[in-house]
């Protein structure tokens, strides 16, 4: 008797539901709580935290209703045999336009424009509701329709410029590479990575964002001279028109080698009192790089070969061929709640970096042992130490207040549900352990 792959595929989706949907029940309760943790009391406004708490609860209801209609979805999906009823139907739609059907990458094209197709229609309803109803009912949206329609358009004119050649080039790999397939792959990814970097600041971002740079002043000459004490290549600093979109704030680094370019949204600009809270957002971020917290990971491009000639896999899920897609779709359902413990883990790691950063910015790094910060959520916190070291414990205390007020970030947040889905520690939990160094570094 065959192994029934696709009903433990199916049970173990459900499953990780239902854990999942646990915790964005203890994180509700949380939410719904009348009054702010301790730490925060007298550091965030009374207003803020009504405004946030009102926030989230909508958007928690709204998750809700959401992930159900996914998980419903996926399930059927899977359990009814849509996936290879689609596969053949694609094959009749290339051999219907006149091409051959035969070959893979043709078929896998026109299965890609079908489930591409899919995912817009599902996705759009959900899309509408959550920016045009909620963000805008909160005083976070700012585009309009037609702005929002044609950032969709974009997106999928890219994907229909840049898919089929990846796909092409990936296929061909594994019809001619041999036994030597899964390292061309590796090679076509770690190429297909550096191209993508080279031409996302000049070719694609650009299509969404308008980018302009930042104006000779104090606050550019601050960041440099930070950028250049910590030998940071930067080599262009921009600020990009977030408030065309949204009023959330952020800021980001990209790029690679000796060519980095920090990119400020103009809500940051707007939100933060003085140049020196910027600044420090900026030296949190650098905290990253500085402790090569960034390492780019080709991952998942082998795991097919778990699967490519499975044939009973391939049968429990309805396939009677292996074409490459279907194998890494099957490997991705199959790979999902593996992938999810992972995802914990690597939060953990996360929020640990987060830490020391921010603390390296504030105070001297030398008394932080990895003993110390390891519980504290082992890594956000060493983001933020980062920031205290280079003298910037009051700017960054101040940036984190202001950033979490003006973005409504939730108050309130259960430890599990942290845990599990945060890569940063929460608020309180930063705030505490900058005071606890303070106090320690004080009894030194």
């Amino acid at each position: 008797m065959a192994f029934p792959f696709l009903d433990v595929v199916v049970g173990s989706m459900i499953l990780m539901y239902i854990f999942e949907t646990y915790l964005d029940l203890r994180q509700h309760s949380a939410l719904k709580l009348p009054t702010l943790p301790k730490t925060l009391e007298g550091v965030i406004s009374q207003e803020k935290f009504e405004k946030s708490r009102a926030y989230h609860l909508e958007r928690s209801h709204f998750h809700f209703v959401h992930e159900l209609v996914r998980i419903l979805m996926d399930s059927a999906i899977l359990f009814f045999k849509v996936l290879p009823w689609f596969w053949k139907k694609s094959g009749h739609f290339v051999a219907l336009v006149g091409l051959n059907e035969e070959n893979e990458i043709l078929h896998t094209l026109a299965f890609l424009a079908g489930v591409l197709i899919w995912l817009e229609i599902t996705s759009l309803p959900f899309s509408l509701y959550s920016i045009f109803v909620i963000e805008a009912r909160h005083g976070f949206n700012k585009r309009t329709i037609w702005l929002f329609f044609s950032d969709r358009l974009k997106g999928i004119c890219l994907s229909v410029i840049l898919v089929p050649p990846i796909v092409s080039a990936a296929i061909l790999i594994i019809k001619k590479g041999g036994a030597y397939s899964v390292i061309y792959l590796w090679v076509l990814t770690f190429i297909l990575s550096l191209v993508m970097m080279t031409i996302y600041p000049i070719l694609i971002a650009p299509l969404f964002h308008k980018f302009t740079p930042l104006p000779e002043g104090q606050l550019r000459e601050k960041i440099e001279t930070l950028a250049s004490s910590l030998k940071f290549p930067l080599k262009k600093l921009f600020v990009v028109d977030g408030s065309r979109r949204s009023s959330h704030s952020n800021a980001y680094m990209y790029g690679f080698f000796n060519n980095k370019r920090i990119v400020l949204y103009d809500t940051l600009i707007q939100q933060c009192e003085n140049d020196d809270e910027i600044v420090a957002v900026i030296a949190h971020e650098l905290g990253h790089w500085n402790r090569n917290h960034i390492i780019c990971a080709l991952l998942y491009i082998g795991g097919y070969t778990l699967v490519r000639h499975w044939s009973s896999l391939f049968q429990s899920f309805g396939f009677h061929t292996r074409p490459l897609i279907i194998a890494l779709i099957i490997f991705q359902y199959a790979i999902t709640p593996i992938q999810n413990l992972v995802y914990f883990a690597g939060n953990l790691v996360s929020r640990a970096f987060e830490y020391q950063v921010n603390l390296h910015f504030a105070v001297g790094s030398s008394f932080l042992s990895l003993p110390r910060i390891c519980y504290l959520s082992i890594f956000l916190l060493q983001a933020d130490a980062f920031a205290k070291k280079l003298g910037y414990a009051a700017s960054i205390r101040a940036s984190l207040v202001r950033l979490q007020e003006e973005n409504l970030s939730a108050m309130n947040i259960d430890p599990w549900y942290s845990a599990y889905h945060y890569t940063h520690p929460t608020l309180a939990e930063r705030l505490a352990a900058i005071g606890k160094m303070d106090k320690e570094e004080c009894s030194i």
